[in-house]
């Protein structure tokens, strides 16, 4: 969780795209670490966890990542909680509830359309917020940027 959060510091800095990170984990090795880079792609769908999910899937040369995990600095949006299912990922952990979102400056319909955790389970994830020192830590990060 820690690196899903530098890495969304990282895309700020960088002017790569939103303070977002996200982490792929196959037996406790990262193989995939990436932040948002809507910004440099000039794609509105180069989010942290569909990078992350794009670069496991060159990495294993497959599509099927149910061998894996996911860590995100924050929840996932409706688009990448879809691609995390279709992966066949079957545990997300994040950082800053979607909620938060509002707060930097986005617009209220993405908080709005995150699916809750009962859409989660219902699809057989596992999906749970991190340590809550973790959590804080996620959080800062849209402390220290707005839209």
């Amino acid at each position: 969780m820690k690196i899903a959060i530098e890495e969304a510091y990282k895309a700020v800095e960088c002017k790569d795209g939103r303070p977002f990170g996200a982490v792929i984990v196959r037996n406790d090795q990262a193989i995939a670490i990436c932040h948002n880079m809507v910004l440099k792609h000039t794609d509105l769908t180069a989010h942290a966890e569909i990078t992350a999910l794009r670069e496991a899937g060159k990495m294993l040369n497959r599509i099927d990542l149910s061998d894996c995990e996911i860590y995100a600095s924050c929840e996932p949006c409706p688009m990448c909680s879809a691609a995390i299912y279709l992966s066949g990922i079957k545990k997300i952990v994040y950082g800053a509830k979607a909620e938060i979102l509002v707060a930097a400056g986005f617009t209220k319909f993405v908080t709005d359309s995150v699916p809750g955790i009962e859409v989660y389970q219902k699809a057989g994830l596992d999906i749970k917020q991190a340590d809550p020192n973790l959590v804080l830590l996620a959080n800062q990060v849209f402390e220290h940027w707005r839209i």
